[in-house]
């Protein structure tokens, strides 16, 4: 042989579908075995170019993100076929070949095999609807908000300033520059969550693009959201948390700071958080500012340093009193911070109603504090060097300019200017004397082609984008650079938004509307100057619902309506915005943030997004490019429909009348009817129990094609026959709760437990389908180099082989052979007294009874491959029985039963802990009966640290008996407390479950560890 000779060989996995040997355990010794898994998605993605260059990069990255995902659920057991990069590259290969027919139709050519399972057909299409592939969507379902026209644009008024030589002299700003203060850093925890990013335009094209749900908690209050370039980021008060994620990012970093913002005063201090991101070179980092005791701290979310910045040498004092600001917090003003500029690393501070202006240089470390000889109301950072200031007490406005450097010797003086507002008649009217203040004022001007557009005229000067609640947009013509008389052009509301009252009569205000207390602190209004639109969130009773909907349609029911403004197209659109999941408790407090349910930030040049108070994440696009290139695009991905026909409807009256709800007669055959009133289980007849029919008492499947009658004949069935309907399948489902012995409250009671496990029973199903038997068996070992003489084995004796004996011993059963005795499974669960103790914290003990459920429904009639029982321990004792090996539960009422007990048992146990005891006695008891396998699987709560067990006795226990499988699924922690346990375990014995999905995948890797093992 060579001495270069070298073999490849490829070898298919073990196991469903593909039905491959065990290589590794044949051949293992003999190869250098590698497992070759799926290419990684950037590595997929440029594969994927090659075989369609001319395939959008869009569709091909949600093909990635979609298979990425299928991938992982066959891993996870939740669907068997591990759909490989074979299929992906027959679609893009298709794709690029034939390019009109849509990216849905020809993903179906893969999934069609599969559709026939029903539950499995829903697990695919959710996957590839949350990757935004409209498979099942029309190319008509297009949903776009109502367009109103917007009013016509007006110049009304003129901006001067004031540039008199003795005014001049008088409001020269004087300039102080010092060094800050810098404390710290304090390293503080970073935690990553996975973000669950689902693609909104599943089945409908509208304006929101995509959404998702911060992990936070329901007393958490949002306070501030900004972006920068494509990352988001949201503060929370109560506690005090940031959290920020990439738009198509996945995951969600947060930093909690309730160590740093102590809660003083029994919770009478509520704290107000704005967040401004950094630029270059401090990318990731973020400056927080709580507005009531002036705190600014400096945020690295990627090492978790927070330092704490001291602007004035007195701000520490201050902060030690901050607490007693409730005393006189009417007479005293918060302090703001000016975050235009963020991105230039510099940041501006000022207090209500004072005469300081605080310019903090981040990178150099210093503050330039100015002295005004005005009182302030509010800052505008028009530009670097501009700022439109606004006077306490008259509302006049000034523009301040500054150096570009102020650090320059020979210019660190700001002049102060006077605005003066004019309107458009020579004479002082009424006009001048509304003085109103901005809600935003744009720190950069409109291009060029966007400012001829909204004023219809060909125009090329500097100018502001300025909004306020009696217009929908202002526009200042030569602001703020030129000093000539500046035009304002107005597009005016017919009705001011401040006079309209927000405590009508309505749900949406229930709990609201009347704890409404002062002005909002965040204005929720951006301006998309690329788009050319202004964009603000108001709440529903500021919004022209009739113009928007028909008379006979109720509007649905909304946390806010995004207004959006175009000034290209002169329309006006009102966006919808779906109420939140939860409402925190502090309706008062949260009324402060905000005068709607929700925040909203500019994201990129032609979307916003819009963060609700129950922390639900959605992002829209608003500019009409955007949207009509994501719709051109959208449409692409559905591609003509093929004329194939999905339903025949047949317009046409029975022409037969109904008399009375009945069963019906059993058909010994089951042969289909149509039509008809006498078999139980026919399609589109009458009176009986059936399915697409009409007056029948209720549903009765019996596995035929369904013929439907049609809505109208359904309608027209008379109203006593719909009530003795109705009351025939009331009797009969009382009937049937008798026969199990539950009420309708137990019924509910334990559907709210089966439902939130249905997925995962069915994912548990699938892997017990393949499981393989792992019992030994004596029999003759053949080939061995030592034993009996192996008569068949003579003649290879004589031509120098030496493995020609035989012996008897143990072998490893043949892959797929049948177990010859069932598994035997225990399941220890945690039923002790901090279980329900600490179930309001993070949902313990309802977590271990949807984890019994799972296991009870998912080993029903599986009784030929499992031997299961379940046992509980607490501080009563270590074998309190709650299922027994030989009476396992049947029926939805006995395992409601157990789940029952579970939870009683918590509630009035003594206090104890006898996991240690529970899990020696199981694995000593399952070691003695005979079985294919032997699992003892013991969920805790991890609080083991409290009553004295140490890690390493519970890790002798486990390991005690090499027979018995032994493992731990924490499925609560306080804390860090569970992770910190499963390092100190052996390698591979223990888990963390803080989500009942996770169980499934769990489970899986305790029963196929041993097929590795050689117990």
């Amino acid at each position: 042989m060579h001495p270069d000779f070298r073999m490849l060989v490829l070898a298919n996995r073990p196991g469903f579908p593909f039905l491959g040997n065990d290589f590794f355990g044949a051949l293992g010794d003999i190869f250098s075995c590698h497992a070759v898994d799926n290419p990684k998605p950037q590595a997929e993605l440029a594969m994927l170019k090659q075989y369609g260059p001319d395939v959008p990069e869009a569709t091909l990255q949600k093909l990635v993100a979609a298979f990425g995902e299928l991938r992982s659920m066959a891993d996870q057991g939740t669907i068997t076929y591990p759909y490989s990069t074979r299929e992906v590259v027959n679609i893009v290969k298709h794709l690029q070949k034939f390019p009109n027919e849509g990216l849905a139709n020809v993903v179906r050519n893969v999934f069609d095999f599969d559709s026939y399972n029903k539950d499995l057909r829903e697990v695919l299409i959710e996957a590839l609807h949350k990757q935004g592939i409209p498979i099942g969507a029309k190319p008509t379902s297009v949903n776009l908000a109502k367009e109103l026209p917007l009013p016509e644009v007006r110049m009304t008024g003129y901006w001067t300033l004031n540039q008199g030589g003795n005014a001049r002299r008088k409001l020269l700003c004087p300039t102080e520059t010092r060094t800050i203060d810098v404390k710290g850093p304090a390293f503080l925890r970073v935690q990553s969550y996975p973000c669950n990013r689902q693609e909104s335009r599943a089945l409908s094209f509208t304006e929101e693009k995509a959404h998702w749900q911060i992990p936070m908690n329901e007393v958490n209050i949002i306070s501030d959201v900004v972006s920068s370039d494509d990352t988001l980021y949201v503060a929370m008060c109560n506690p005090v948390s940031l959290y920020s994620m990439k738009e198509r990012g996945e995951n969600i970093q947060c930093m909690e700071l309730y160590d740093v913002f102590p809660r003083t005063m029994s919770g009478v201090w509520q704290p107000f958080v704005t967040v401004a991101p950094l630029g270059s070179p401090l990318d990731g980092q973020v400056v927080l500012h709580e507005e009531q005791s002036n705190t600014v701290l400096h945020l690295d979310l990627v090492t978790g340093a927070v330092r704490r910045l001291l602007l004035s040498p007195d701000s520490d004092q201050t902060a030690s009193r901050a607490s007693n600001w409730w005393s006189n917090k009417e007479q005293q003003g918060g302090h703001k911070m000016c975050r235009d500029f963020s991105q230039k690393n510099w940041l501006l501070f000022f207090k209500e109603d004072g005469n300081q202006l605080e310019v903090l240089d981040v990178l150099e470390g210093q503050v330039h504090s100015i002295s005004l000889p005005i009182n302030l109301k509010s800052v505008f950072l028009v530009a670097e060097d501009r700022w439109l200031l606004l006077e306490s007490n008259t509302k006049k406005k000034f523009l301040l300019t500054k150096p570009m450097h102020m650090a320059a010797e020979d210019s660190g003086v700001c002049q102060l200017h006077s605005i003066v507002e004019d309107p458009v008649s020579a004479g002082h009217g009424a006009g001048s004397a509304e003085v109103l203040v901005p809600q935003m004022l744009s720190n950069e001007q409109l291009p060029n082609e966007n400012l001829s557009a909204a004023l219809d005229q060909r125009i090329v000067s500097p100018n502001r984008v300025l909004a306020d609640t009696s217009c929908f947009a202002q526009i200042i013509v030569g602001f703020p650079d030129l000093m000539s008389p500046n035009e304002v052009y107005t597009f005016k509301r017919p009705v001011d938004l401040s006079a309209i009252k927000s405590s009508e009569s309505g749900s949406q205000t229930f709990f609201r509307g009347a704890l409404r207390s002062g002005t909002a602190k965040r204005e929720n209004c951006v301006s998309l100057l690329s788009a050319n639109q202004v964009v603000r969130a108001i709440p529903p009773t500021k919004v022209p619902l009739r113009d928007i909907y028909p008379k006979d349609v109720t509007p649905p029911m909304t946390a806010a309506y995004l207004e959006v403004t175009d000034l290209t197209s002169k329309k006006l659109k009102y966006i919808p915005v779906p109420r939140s999941m939860s409402v925190s408790p502090y309706t008062n407090w949260s009324s402060k943030v905000s005068d709607c349910d929700v925040l909203v930030a500019a994201l990129g040049s032609g979307s916003v997004v819009t963060v609700d108070m129950g922390g639900y994440v959605r992002q829209w696009e608003t500019g009409l490019d955007t949207l009509q290139r994501s719709l051109m695009e959208w449409r692409n991905m559905i591609g003509s429909e093929n004329g194939r026909p999905i339903q025949i409807t047949i317009q046409r009256d029975s022409g037969l009348d109904v008399s009375a709800p009945k069963h019906g007669k059993i058909d010994p055959g089951n042969a289909p009817h149509v039509g008809g009133n006498q078999w139980a289980g026919g399609t589109g007849g009458r009176d009986t129990a059936g399915l697409g029919g009409k007056g029948g008492p209720y549903r009765l499947d019996a596995g035929h094609k369904v013929y439907q009658v049609s809505q109208a004949e359904k309608d027209a069935v008379p109203e006593e026959v719909r009530r003795a309907a109705r009351e025939m399948a009331e009797k009969a489902f009382k009937e049937r709760l008798k026969e199990i012995d539950m009420s309708e409250y137990d019924a509910s009671t334990y559907e709210r437990f089966s439902n939130a496990v249905r997925r995962q029973v069915q994912s548990l199903r699938i892997i017990l389908d393949s499981l393989q038997a792992k019992g030994k068996e004596r029999q003759w070992l053949k080939n061995q180099s030592m034993g009996e003489l192996d008569d068949a084995k003579i003649i290879d004796g004589l031509t120098g082989e030496k493995t020609i004996y035989k012996r008897r011993g143990e072998l490893d059963p043949e892959q797929g052979s049948p177990q010859q005795k069932p598994k035997r499974l225990r399941v220890l669960a945690d039923v002790s007294g901090s279980m329900y103790r600490f179930n309001g914290v993070d949902a313990r003990l309802e977590r271990s009874m949807e984890a019994v459920c799972m296991v009870m429904e998912a080993l029903e009639s599986y009784e030929h491959k499992f031997k299961y029982d379940i046992v509980g321990h607490s501080g009563d004792g270590f074998d309190i029985e709650l299922v027994s090996a030989d009476k396992m539960p049947k029926n939805d009422k006995q395992r409601l039963k157990v789940l029952k007990t579970m939870h009683a048992h918590s509630q009035f146990c003594m206090s104890g802990d006898y996991t240690l005891e529970a899990t020696e006695a199981s694995i000593k008891q399952l070691a003695q009966e005979e079985a294919d396998e032997h699992f003892v699987v013991v969920l805790s709560d991890a609080n083991l640290e409290r009553y004295g067990i140490r890690p390493e006795r519970f890790s002798q226990v486990l390991t005690s008996d090499p027979q018995v499988n032994a493992f731990a699924i924490f499925i609560g922690s306080l804390g860090d407390q569970a992770e910190r346990l499963q390092r100190t375990l052996p390698a591979g014995r223990s888990f963390v479950a803080m989500d009942t999905k996770q169980i499934p995948q769990i489970l899986q890797q305790i029963f196929t560890s041993t097929m590795l093992s050689s117990a």
